[in-house]
């Protein structure tokens, strides 16, 4: 069966994945160093290394059914799941490991609609979703770290540090909205009991951190361009590595 889609054809890299020609190359070679060392038994995949990071790709940025993109890659329906099993923890991003000392970060939470209600709860969206917290740098704003998946009905505040976002950032100085309470994060500043408004100062204060955790709105409003954060079918960890997979991409369109 031969298939539609290929990555010999530029002109399909883009509107399947998101990125540049030069990017998927950059993602090819991520995939190709991850598997290299990795023994694998049985047949050897019926697609090449190119071909099969370009349906992972495609679906996370399409997330059509896995019988939709089958016949497009030329392949059956079991085999691109193999292929999704395999490669998508493969291409998924790294937490970074060290921050220069003059680093700002901020985080918040987003919510992931998933299938899977082992791992999910329904939340204020009225969906069984997931809670992922994501940490962007200020300045960059490349995604830096994600957290592990937790059920959509937990806040933020319990989030943070149950997903293990708070152990990767460390005292990295992190900025967060009003819903991180007792966290130590930077946050705007509250009227008091009995305050009718804040002083002037600290209304700019506000306004300044406002305009700047702005930014991790605008990098959710652009990693749910890849529709599989839309609505996940994925099972168990596979919530986690589509996030992780669509953080790299996100960071892989955003640098060029």
């Amino acid at each position: 069966m031969a298939g539609v889609i290929t990555a010999s054809k530029p002109s399909w890299i883009a509107p399947f994945t998101g990125l540049s020609p030069r990017c998927f190359a950059k993602l090819v070679t991520v995939a190709r160093r991850e598997t290299a060392d990795v023994p694998r038994r049985g047949r050897p995949w019926g697609l090449p290394l190119e071909e099969r990071v370009l349906l992972v790709a495609a679906y996370w940025r399409t997330n059509l059914t896995l019988r939709q993109l089958a016949p497009l890659f030329g392949v059956s329906k079991s085999a691109a799941d193999r292929i999704i099993d395999h490669l998508g923890p493969k291409l998924a991003l790294q937490p970074r490991q060290r921050f220069a000392k003059n680093t700002v970060l901020i985080v918040d939470g987003t919510l992931v609609p998933t299938r899977d209600h082992s791992v999910a709860e329904q939340s204020k969206n009225y969906r069984y979703s997931t809670n992922h917290q994501v940490v962007i740098d200020a300045v960059t704003r490349l995604v830096v770290v994600v957290g592990r998946p937790l059920p959509g009905n937990r806040n933020d505040c319990w989030a943070w540090s149950e997903s293990g976002a708070k152990d990767a950032v460390g005292r990295t100085l992190t900025m967060a909205d009003g819903g991180y309470p007792g966290t130590g994060l930077l946050m705007p500043h509250r009227r008091a009991n009995g305050q009718t408004e804040l002083p002037a100062w600290k209304q700019e204060h506000n306004r300044s951190h406002k305009q700047v955790r702005a930014r991790i709105e605008h990098t959710f409003a652009r990693m749910k361009c890849w529709k599989i954060l839309r609505d996940c079918r994925l099972k168990g960890h596979g919530v986690h590595h589509a996030m992780l997979g669509v953080a790299r991409l996100h960071n892989l369109a955003l640098t060029g």
